[in-house]
């Protein structure tokens, strides 16, 4: 399998691909590349809609001037893989660093959520995740603030002073839940308007139909997200409650 930067022929391979509207997974295996490869490739230069093989060299011939020599993973952070293939790891970081860069998070904050996602205590202090980034302090504080704001991280205080970040299957709920309260605010706006332009008006009947579709993918958001959090709950329970369960039933 070919390692190193992809080529400018296999750049314009992946914008053929994407024209005839291949998976991801397809163009990897012609290419003879890792699908994360090709995915991140993709994601960091437009997305399959605007990817332009030209400008996608150009960018990386620009980035590779620009990086200096330490600057991409210290010992301390490759020792995080934890006898992984530290290559791999790296990819997949780089796959979920760039999804969450698609749904709309700055980058250093889609790095630090893919941080505490991909360790295996799911939560890290904010001095770990400076050393895991290579980043400041402040930078790490700016995307917690950001993160917390969406609903997707945790603090925990720690030994009084200290804080460790947190996100575990209980965040996604807190998600949730923070999109369906800001949902509701558009629907209320979108109701609000309506009344102030007019049922009637082209610009109220768009607003009502606002209104109404934000009710209803709301009530789905908030009954899938409770429906997932039981189903969660119920499958990381001790496995002797159920059976201490039963045998108080039958004993009574």
């Amino acid at each position: 399998m070919p390692g190193g930067r992809l080529t400018q022929q296999e750049r314009q391979q992946i914008a053929l691909g994407l024209a005839e509207d291949l998976p991801y997974a397809e163009i990897a295996r012609r290419l003879d590349r890792p699908t994360s490869t090709v995915t991140r490739e993709v994601m960091r230069n437009g997305g399959p809609a605007a990817y332009r093989p030209d400008l996608a060299q150009r960018a990386t011939d620009r980035r590779a001037r620009r990086r200096r020599p330490g600057a991409l993973r210290s010992p301390q952070g490759l020792a995080q893989t934890d006898g992984r293939d530290a290559r791999a790891v790296r990819e997949l970081e780089e796959v979920f660093t760039t999804l969450f860069m698609q749904q709309g998070l700055p980058r250093m904050a889609s790095s630090v959520l893919t941080c505490l996602y991909t360790s295996d205590a799911g939560s890290l202090t904010a001095a770990e995740l400076v050393a895991r980034l290579q980043v400041s302090p402040a930078s790490v504080s700016k995307a917690i603030a950001l993160l917390e704001v969406h609903g997707l991280v945790q603090r925990e205080r720690i030994d009084g002073r200290r804080e460790r970040y947190v996100a575990d299957n209980e965040v996604w709920y807190q998600s949730m839940t923070a999109a369906v309260r800001a949902n509701a605010q558009i629907a209320e706006a979108a109701r609000h308007g309506v009344a102030v332009l007019g049922h009637d008006s082209p610009a109220g009947v768009r607003l009502e139909k606002m209104a109404l579709f934000m009710d209803f993918v709301n009530e789905s958001i908030a009954r899938a997200a409770e429906q997932a959090r039981e189903m969660l709950s119920a499958a990381t329970a001790p496995p002797g409650g159920a059976a201490e369960e039963e045998g108080t039933a039958r004993s009574a």
